[in-house]
């Protein structure tokens, strides 16, 4: 029989043992119980069946910081790890796109202002660990149900243009009475700029008029998230 491919890691004997007693935790005790890279040896047994994936779980947290940032990093930064092939990156890039879905719905089955930290984790879930900066537009109808979720603007790594008039003619064509602002900072550091103040107020000044309500703008990073209606700033 053939050889199993070298994926990087070495032969454990008892692999198997561990893998079932750490599925058997999880079962048991759920996903608080167990670490970052514990949660992610489970996402990596589909890819790589026959070895050890505790040291390359251990070793992918330690470059990005958590499972989130793991799952969330580029697919270029994820290959330069050793060990990593294009199995692990799918099941990585599956699970983000699952995480992203499942708040995506969260959002959707509910009145967004009822249920404002769906709409923080959503936009966290989304954005958060993006490294480049981007703007995207939560569209509400009158009952403020998301119509539609839209990137608007991808730009670089601290600044992302967004036209006050572009924003507000895509909420006419979707018939939305209301939006909710949202953009990330790589920088993680969620802190409004004058930048941001000032777009927000002159896309309200361009919204208000056609009965449009700029609900909020809120801004996330992987420190955290802040909303310019918190803060005051409109």
């Amino acid at each position: 029989m053939a050889d199993a491919p070298d994926d990087g890691f070495k032969e454990a004997p008892h692999f198997h043992g561990h893998r079932d007693r750490l599925r058997a935790r999880f079962r048991e005790a759920g996903a608080l119980a167990l670490a970052d890279y514990e949660l992610l040896e489970l996402v990596l047994f589909r890819a790589v069946p026959r070895r050890d994936v505790k040291p390359l779980a251990k070793a992918l947290v330690d470059r990005f910081g958590s499972f989130a940032e793991v799952v969330a990093a580029p697919v270029p930064l994820l290959a330069e790890i050793p060990g990593v092939k294009d199995a692990i990156i799918t099941e990585l890039k599956v699970v983000e796109a699952a995480a992203q879905r499942l708040a995506r719905g969260q959002v959707k089955r509910r009145p967004a202002l009822s249920s404002w930290s769906a709409v923080i984790d959503y936009c966290r879930t989304a954005m958060a660990y993006a490294e480049r900066e981007q703007v995207r537009v939560l569209f509400l109808d009158k009952r403020n149900q998301l119509i539609a979720d839209e990137v608007l603007q991808t730009g670089t790594v601290d600044h992302a243009p967004v036209y006050p008039r572009e924003v507000v003619k895509r909420a006419l064509e979707v018939s939305a009475s209301a939006l909710i602002l949202c953009h990330n900072h790589p920088s993680g550091d969620p802190t409004p700029s004058r930048a941001d103040i000032d777009m927000t107020r002159r896309i309200i000044e361009v919204a208000k008029p056609l009965g449009i309500e700029v609900h909020d703008h809120i801004i996330v990073g992987k420190d955290g998230h802040a909303s310019l209606k918190g803060l005051r700033l409109i």
